[in-house]
């Protein structure tokens, strides 16, 4: 069940659903609205990646209010500007918005937020277009829409990007040590 502006707001002034900072402006019909941060990252590599040993370094940059761009067909790392945490009962799917899209700018959280997830999100930008889009931190990025879980799972998330602050880069590798 895919929840209504009624029930976003509701959980969030109940306490069980933490957005920070929050806005009420932020709600819409069936979802709620982020805004990019003011950090971003970009991947330099020597000749390709390889997922079991991280060889990549990131170059971050702090964004200020004159914004950046993304470059055509180039690739970057964003945060969310708000913090979030979930409860264990409710799931989120991340979806870009389509005024960015139709910009030719697809927005990635890996399209999903599982139950109980903390932390600001990092997004994977792309521009697809053969013009450079300029961005600007706190602008609406993308969107949650929420939806219950049929049952609080029996292990809520806890993964290797619980907590998160900021871009954090993929941690693949990890995969690897167990």
């Amino acid at each position: 069940m895919i929840l209504s502006d009624i029930t976003i707001k509701t959980l969030i002034a109940e306490g069980k659903l933490k957005v920070e900072p929050f806005s009420e402006e932020l709600v819409q019909c069936s979802s709620l609205d982020l805004r990019l941060g003011f950090e971003i990252a970009r991947y330099r590599v020597g000749d390709y990646i390889d997922v079991k040993n991280p060889t990549w370094e990131i170059e971050r940059q702090t964004v200020g209010r004159e914004g950046f761009f993304i470059q055509p067909k180039e690739f970057i790392l964003a945060t969310t500007l708000e913090y979030i945490e979930l409860p264990p009962d409710l799931t989120a799917f991340v979806e870009g918005r389509s005024s960015l899209g139709r910009l030719g700018l697809f927005i990635e959280n890996a399209g999903w937020v599982d139950a109980g997830f903390k932390g600001q999100l990092t997004l994977e930008l792309y521009n697809a277009n053969s013009y450079p889009i300029r961005l600007y931190p706190e602008m609406r990025i993308c969107q949650l829409v929420f939806a219950k879980v049929d049952r609080i799972p029996q292990n809520p998330y806890n993964g290797k990007y619980q907590g998160q602050r900021g871009v954090v880069p993929s941690k693949i590798f990890l995969d690897y040590r167990k």
